[in-house]
């Protein structure tokens, strides 16, 4: 059996800051004060960060002699005895990192920590008061009139508020990550510290490392997974100057622990909760997602189980499970300008090739592997058509991208109405969510470092039997994720998120053999103290990101809530409603300006000034992007390169009265793609391709027999080929339903279509209250909208609908119109006789004005673009 690693433990777990005028030095030493490092921190330098670390350790003796030498070398007068040229300014447990606005720099140092948990030996603490110390000396200080507000914004973010560190656990990484990587082989540790090692020095070379069998016990230290570290941004300056001892790396979001005895052997219960770093924000000034795939509110969500009676990695038994909320992977936001309890949701672009939800998913597909489950908490029936937008949105962009997954690595969608289910009378919502529990955590498996006890083998079970996740020898691995979200990922996510944390805890203490059945009854001490574990997490989690607790809890969905709980409630919903709406804006400045989303620069905008964040958070925005409904693309060379098409050609016009279809990567070298031909024109969007529209309307290339839907992507029967696919149905609900078929958004409804087309047939609800409750297994992969009614129709032959057929190669003919070099814009081989347009010059100049605009060069405004844009804003706003 290979040797396992042991973590490293960080030497400096201790600090003092002592002061002279030039220099500030951090004494940092490790718990039992044997080891000493220290950095020097140059004060002279008004505006620039200069760390000297010399990489020594010390002992306590040579640290003396070092100060007492600064003490001596700094005094007024020398041999003076009363006065003193060191100060010892404050003591802390840790750095939090460095920071500047527009004067120099300042330093942020814990001065204060709470023990949370403990998992195998390793403390969790909680920052419970920070200093913010600034470093350079008042005689080289420049100062500039709005730094104290900058200050003041940034210490609006409360370190004190559930920031949580460790000295030797990665809490970037889940349990399964650091026991997996403390597993490997001494062999690879041995060749990995060997390639990675950048000093010759290292602070465990000379403590006696305990030798079994002839072989040395490596120490490993992961890189943290910085999508959950908050002050990276703060660290990264001294990351490559100083030695990785004084790096401490913060989360955010919630640690809890508790302790159950069963049958008197003590187990250890511990929730930790990981907040993203990326699209950071509060509720309604941070929905969806941004250009990288981060989304709103996600929130990594894992429960570890551990039997306290052996609190060691390599002997004792330890198991997590790992569940995350997010906001729904689109680009969706709701306007707060209203002052409306529920604003309503719009999509911002669309997004028909589902490309942010494809950055989304391949993240956690990274992270996690596979299946990827979705369990979609949206109301999916409403008199006022809100929530479903997203629903149907994330339903399109699912079944676009489980095209390119092979079949066995399908994302996983599970739609359910929480709401609807809550409200019914028939229904029992938490024996509905045991149900989805038990699917998904048999799908997913769980972690556990042991082997399969004896138990299991003598008195095996069934539900045993059907788990999933990946059997190792050491033990069990989790393979995937369950993702859950509504529309604020708080309420109903919590509880949802409690039920299969609740099924997963049963599994988990089986694996263990503390239980005999890998079931849990509500109603007892373990479970009544997880749901307060949970309830903890949704409040903590809740207050961060929506400025409230929970409104509705578990009890409540068990309709055992006591009735002062209601007035409760209602005083929460208010508490939310004004969090939202007046104090989410400055809270929002706090977070872009510590996560270092914002640099304040001199002579550019302050924080304040900027009218929105949304630039700051999506970095791609000058990047071509679709619009609503239909789009225009430039056909230069970068853009062909990058084209999102999901298959290998393109339908290009050769004249007004054809359409071909090109294998693009067979000619693309014989086509003049500088031409005009290939600039500006307008590309309608449908299900899989672009469709070319010359003009106004892209019926004007289909056969008059189409009909009213001109999509070729639009299911047909055989007989109705001139007629309406909806049959008898109005023309309103056809442009409905033919929006629902095609992958592009949907415009945003007027009042009038909102009122008439989405509303909630009460009659149909009542119906089907009594047929839900009969459901036992979560749907897969299955649209709740209307468009399932034409499934069942057939394509009619592409011959006989377009005349032409586009499947077959090109004709001698059109082949030699492609060949020919160059190809002019209107070629004398053209049906009609067509002369160039003629453009004016200023014309030319407005259109490479807009050209460079799109790639960042603006043009400065002339006397008459400044008038023009004053007699705007005095007709509009004065």
């Amino acid at each position: 059996m290979p040797t396992a690693a042991a973590p490293i433990i960080s030497s400096v777990q201790k600090l003092v800051l002592y002061e002279t005028r030039a220099r500030y030095f951090l004494v940092g030493s490790n718990n039992a004060e044997t080891k000493y490092r220290v950095l020097k921190i140059d004060r002279t330098e008004p505006k620039d960060l200069v760390i000297i670390d010399d990489r020594h350790v010390y002992t306590q003796q040579e640290v003396r002699e070092l100060l007492g030498r600064l003490d001596l070398g700094n005094r007024t007068k020398m041999g003076q005895k009363g006065s003193s040229g060191l100060f010892r300014a404050v003591s802390a447990f840790g750095v939090v990192g460095f920071v500047r606005f527009l004067e120099g720099y300042y330093i942020v140092l814990i001065t204060k920590r709470r023990k949370m948990a403990d998992i195998g030996g390793h403390a969790i603490y909680k920052v419970e008061d920070t200093n913010m110390i600034y470093i350079p000396n008042d005689s080289v200080r420049v100062t500039h009139p709005d730094e104290a507000r900058y200050l003041r914004i940034f210490q609006n973010v409360d370190l004190s508020s559930n920031f949580y560190f460790s000295y030797s656990y990665d809490l970037s990484h889940s349990l399964q990550y650091n026991l997996t990587v403390l597993r490997m082989p001494l062999e690879m540790l041995k060749s990995e510290m060997t390639q990675n090692r950048q000093e010759s020095f290292d602070i465990f070379e000379d403590e006696g490392l305990i030798t079994q069998g002839g072989s040395g016990v490596f120490g490993i230290c992961s890189e943290p997974y910085m999508k959950y570290v908050w002050n990276g941004e703060l660290l990264d300056i001294i990351k490559s100057t100083v030695h990785r001892d004084w790096l401490l790396y913060i989360i955010h979001g919630f640690c809890g622990q508790s302790k159950l005895l069963i049958y008197g052997r003590p187990v250890y219960v511990t929730l930790i909760a990981r907040r993203s770093s990326k699209f950071a924000g509060t509720r309604f000034l941070k929905r969806g997602a941004n250009c990288e795939g981060d989304v709103a509110n996600e929130v990594e969500t894992e429960q570890i189980l551990c039997d306290a009676s052996v609190m060691s990695f390599t002997a004792g038994s330890y198991s997590s499970y790992v569940q995350v909320r997010g906001s729904v992977p689109l680009y969706w936001s709701q306007d707060i300008s209203t002052m409306m309890p529920k604003p309503p949701i719009t999509l911002d672009q669309a997004d028909p090739f589902a490309h942010v939800a494809a950055l989304h998913f391949d993240q956690m597909f990274q992270r996690f592997g596979s299946p990827i489950i979705i369990l979609n908490l949206v109301k999916e029936r409403e008199k006022r058509k809100h929530e479903r937008i997203l629903s149907e949105e994330l339903v399109a962009a699912v079944t676009y991208l489980n095209q390119f997954l092979p079949p066995e690595h399908t994302i996983v969608y599970i739609p359910w109405d929480m709401a609807k289910y809550t409200k019914s009378k028939l229904c029992n919502v938490l024996d509905r969510l045991n149900v989805i529990a038990e699917s998904v955590v048999k799908k997913t498996g769980f972690f556990v470092n042991r082997p399969d006890s004896y138990c299991s083998i003598l008195r095996p079970d069934e539900k045993w039997n059907e788990l999933g996740g990946c059997v190792i020898p050491t033990g069990r691995l989790q393979t995937g994720i369950l993702r859950t979200n509504c529309v604020d990922c708080l309420d109903r996510t919590n509880t949802a998120q409690f039920m299969v944390g609740k099924c997963a805890l049963a599994y988990q203490l089986y694996s263990l053999g503390l239980i005999d059945k890998p079931n849990l009854q509500f109603d007892t001490d373990a479970v009544r103290l997880f749901e307060e574990l949970y309830e903890d997490h949704g409040d903590t989690l809740s207050l961060q990101y929506g400025g409230s607790q929970l409104v509705h809890r578990v009890k409540t969905y068990r309709k055992i809530a006591p009735w002062t709980q209601h007035s409760k409630d209602i005083m929460q919903t208010l508490s939310r409603y004004y969090s939202n709406a007046f104090s989410d804006a400055d809270r929002q400045d706090s977070i872009n300006l510590f996560l270092g989303v914002f640099h304040p620069t001199e002579g550019k905008p302050h924080l304040w000034e900027l009218p929105t964040d949304f630039y700051l958070h999506h970095k791609n925005t000058m990047r071509l992007l679709p619009t609503r409904r239909s789009y225009t693309y430039w056909w230069t060379p970068e853009v062909i390169k990058h084209l999102p098409l999901p298959y290998d050609e393109v339908i290009c016009a050769v004249n007004l009265k054809k359409l071909i279809v090109k294998k693009f990567h067979k000619y693309e070298e014989e086509i003049d793609i500088h031409n005009e031909f290939f600039r500006p024109y307008e590309l309608s969007s449908f299900d899989d391709t672009f469709c070319l529209a010359m003009t106004s309307s892209a019926r004007d290339f289909m056969p008059k027999t189409v009909g009213i839907d001109p999509s070729p992507f639009t299911v047909r029967k055989p007989d109705e080929t001139g007629k309406s696919v909806l049959g008898n149905k109005s023309n309103r609900e056809e442009a409905v339903l033919q929006r629902k078929t095609a992958a592009s958004a949907p415009p945003p409804p007027s009042e009038e279509a909102v009122s008439s087309s989405s509303e909630d047939d009460s009659g149909t609800d009542r119906e089907e209250e009594g047929s839900v409750s009969q459901r036992s297994t979560p749907v897969k992969m299955t649209d709740a909208g209307d468009s399932a009614k034409v499934t069942e129709n057939v394509v009619q032959p592409m011959k006989e609908l377009y005349g032409i057929n586009l499947s077959d190669g090109l004709s001698e003919e059109d082949f030699s119109i492609y060949s020919r070099t160059p190809i002019s814009a209107f070629s004398q081989d053209n049906i009609y006789e067509v002369q160039p347009p003629r453009v004016d010059r200023k014309s030319t100049e407005i259109f490479q004005a807009h050209i460079q605009a799109s790639q960042g060069i603006m043009q400065p405004l002339g006397k008459e673009d400044s008038s023009m844009y004053r007699e705007y804003i005095r007709n509009r706003y004065l």
